[in-house]
């Protein structure tokens, strides 16, 4: 009997079925947690109080449990569309080059776009705009 399952396609991973599945099963997991998560967005309320301290106090916790709700979305978000690649058969394929992920990066990092060249890549571009843009702030001032 012939497998049918989309990531068994020609241009999917070379990853044996069992291991992009166990990866699968490892994402929904990860989907599910963030999920319930986010569900709660603990720390976000804001609290009054007289006292100053405690004023700024609350506000850098609530700036924190921001951070960590858009960090958590983001992943919850990278995580789903590794799920539809997975459904789709590009799982496991660079965005960039179109070369296999390597296992070992996918056990790691389920959800990774890219081989670990081209986000060395995508990374130390990201860095530079990110400077260039610091030194245009510093010649604004």
């Amino acid at each position: 009997m012939e497998d049918k399952r989309p990531y068994g396609r020609k241009g999917g991973t070379d990853m044996a079925p069992i291991e992009v599945e166990n990866l699968r099963e490892s994402l929904e997991r990860t989907r599910a947690e963030l999920a319930r998560v986010l569900r709660t967005r603990d720390g976000i309320e804001i609290e009054k109080s007289a006292d100053q301290m405690d004023e700024i106090q609350y506000a850098s916790e609530r700036d924190l449990a921001i951070r960590s709700v858009d960090r958590e979305s983001k992943l919850l978000r990278q995580v789903i569309a590794a799920l539809r690649r997975i459904q789709d058969g590009s799982f496991g394929i660079c965005i960039e080059c179109e070369s296999q992920i390597s296992p070992r990066r996918l056990a790691a990092l389920p959800w990774a776009l890219r081989c670990i060249q081209c986000e060395s890549a995508a990374d130390r571009v990201a860095g530079e705009r990110a400077d260039s843009a610091g030194e245009r702030l510093e010649d604004a001032a």
